[in-house]
């Protein structure tokens, strides 16, 4: 994480959440991937709970759920040895709930990684509560695995934008490209019927509009070529009525969608819009979420002393 603007971003280790779900040993498999890529160790986290479980259950229940924990985490890390066996991976079996215990892992520059679906989902589409939370709360960088395992690589990362003050965790987006040595893609949906009625088009027609979104994404596109001057970076503006819908699509065609997520209003509760709710549950591949407050480097980490055994 830089706090100057036009620094490159320094991505952060992969802490990847496992409950022996089948999407969760995926995004187990993938969050290696993306460690490896990264020139970073991964670190898989189960989460027992064990502090709110043991107001209700006893000393045996209690120990065999952490036995339990630790025999899901070895098998898991065999797994990741297999396919990635010069990575760096650590185990920690944390008491607090999942979101906390994740978010406590991850520190204030790590990268949460979870599946789409836990054990209590009820449809493929559906992202767990887990995740969702995650999502939605975390001070840093979440990527939720979506899509096919074996899915053949695109070659591209796509950033959905929509403005100058995207620049910040637009860099991350970057980041993110120069490390899979793949192309990043601006795509930003125009929808004229969110200037109807609006003062806006008394004052300037359409296309006008249209053409200062154009060349907002352009500018966008040429500062990050300032910053990564070897990273081939296209732009595109899609005039359409379905923002979600369109970056949906788009998720066909590249190999993660990476979005901004604003501040909490007010600094309190889960802040996850509708395009970014939309597209973590129906991408047809991983999403990465980043916090504006992260990207602006501010030093507002979420909570921390997890712990391990």
């Amino acid at each position: 994480m830089a706090s100057d603007p036009t620094a490159r971003p320094e991505l952060g280790n992969i802490v990847v959440g496992v409950d022996g779900s089948p999407s969760a040993r995926t995004a187990a498999l993938w969050a290696a991937a993306e460690a490896d890529q990264r020139g970073r160790p991964l670190r898989l986290v189960h989460a027992v709970d064990t502090d709110r479980r043991a107001l209700f259950a006893n000393a045996d229940t209690i120990q065999t759920v952490r036995e339990a924990g630790r025999d899901l985490l070895t098998e898991t890390a065999n797994a990741v040895h297999e396919c990635f066996p010069d990575l760096t991976v650590t185990r920690e079996l944390s008491r607090q709930e999942p979101i906390a215990g994740l978010r406590a892992s991850a520190g204030r520059r790590g990268t949460i990684v979870v599946g789409h679906r836990g054990l209590g989902g009820f449809s493929t589409l559906m992202l767990g509560s887990v995740g969702l939370g995650v999502a939605a709360r975390a001070d840093v960088p979440v990527i939720v695995v979506r899509g096919e395992s074996e899915r053949p690589e695109a070659g591209s990362v796509t950033a959905a934008v929509s403005d100058a003050t995207d620049l910040g965790w637009l860099l991350f987006a970057a980041a993110e490209a120069d490390a899979r040595k793949a192309v990043l893609r601006l795509v930003s949906v125009w929808n004229v019927l969110t200037h109807v009625g609006r003062v806006a088009t008394m004052l300037d027609d359409l296309d006008g509009i249209a053409r200062a979104r154009v060349q907002q994404v352009k500018d966008l596109a040429d500062q990050v070529r300032e910053v990564y001057p070897d990273l081939i970076v296209g732009h595109h503006v899609e005039t359409g009525t379905s923002t979600p819908g369109i970056l949906i699509e788009a998720s066909v065609h590249t190999d993660l969608v990476v979005m901004g997520r604003g501040r909490r209003p007010l600094g309190i509760g889960p802040s996850l819009g509708r395009v970014a709710h939309t597209l973590i549950h129906h991408a047809h591949c991983p999403v990465e979420i980043v916090p504006s407050s992260f990207a602006a480097g501010d030093d507002e980490s979420g909570e921390s002393g997890a712990t391990t055994g």
